[in-house]
């Protein structure tokens, strides 16, 4: 079968582990609904319906969903549109650009594409191509060494409490001068940063899925009160957990 030069992929998908992806075509990875997390080139991302990649074609990633969600995806061949300028590049969605997605459904590898669909993906790819020239911050390095991969995985478990780096850099084998150097040099920034950074992606990850109440994720990312959450949230966002949330649309 030959396939369009452009076509969606839609697809609901239960939790998943982790799996390697390489695409031959360049790849705007965004789910509707839900939340995914996305690893490449040395650094994680939590992608709800607010933020999307653009994937150059030829990259690997590493994609988990940890709950379910609806992907809307789209592939374009690499002679239809240019190539992006970065090999990966995650961004935040405006409301056009997701409505641009959310129309190119019909158009699946099945479906033939008529002047409309060319029209309409060459202006999705205008759009998403501007808007990853500005990529989120919001990325977490992944960590180099054994040792600070493993001290993030840590942190990650004991979100909801008060982890102690001392007792993360024993369990690492490291004395706390050591790990905390280690984590300037791979990940640029402090462990009390990285462990903000993880709790906010967690809550974003968390905000995807409607049935949660925000009261519950602050307290699951380990603010005692609504007030500090938010605080945080807006900080780190430039949004309340609520004005984040209804930026995900319908």
């Amino acid at each position: 079968m030959t396939l369009p030069p452009a076509y969606a992929f839609v697809k609901d998908f239960d939790p998943e582990p982790s799996k390697t992806l390489v695409m031959d075509r360049h790849y705007l990875l965004y789910a509707a609904k839900g939340a995914m997390r996305l690893e490449a080139e040395g650094r994680g991302w939590t992608l709800p319906p607010a933020r999307a990649a653009l994937i150059h074609a030829g990259r690997e990633i590493t994609v988990a969903m940890p709950q379910r969600l609806s992907a809307c995806s789209v592939l374009f061949d690499t002679g239809f549109v240019a190539a992006p300028k970065a090999s990966l590049s995650v961004f935040e969605m405006t409301p056009l650009a997701r409505e641009l997605v959310l129309a190119c459904r019909t158009y699946g590898p099945d479906a033939t594409l008529d002047d409309y669909g060319m029209q309409l993906f060459q202006l999705l790819a205008v759009t998403t191509w501007k808007l990853a020239e500005t990529p989120s911050r919001a990325g977490l390095p992944s960590g180099k060494s054994d040792a600070v991969r493993k001290a993030l995985a840590l942190t990650e478990t004991q979100l909801a409490g008060e982890p102690s780096f001392e007792m993360i850099a024993t369990q690492v084998a490291l004395s706390p001068r050591t790990l905390a150097r280690r984590f300037s040099e791979e990940l640029g920034m402090t462990w009390r940063q990285a462990l903000r950074r993880l709790r906010m992606n967690h809550a974003i990850e968390a905000l995807a899925d409607p049935q949660r109440q925000i009261t519950e994720i602050a307290f699951s990312v380990g603010y005692n009160s609504l007030s500090a959450f938010n605080t945080a949230f807006r900080d780190f966002t430039g949004l309340t957990p609520t004005e984040f949330r209804g930026s995900f649309g319908g």
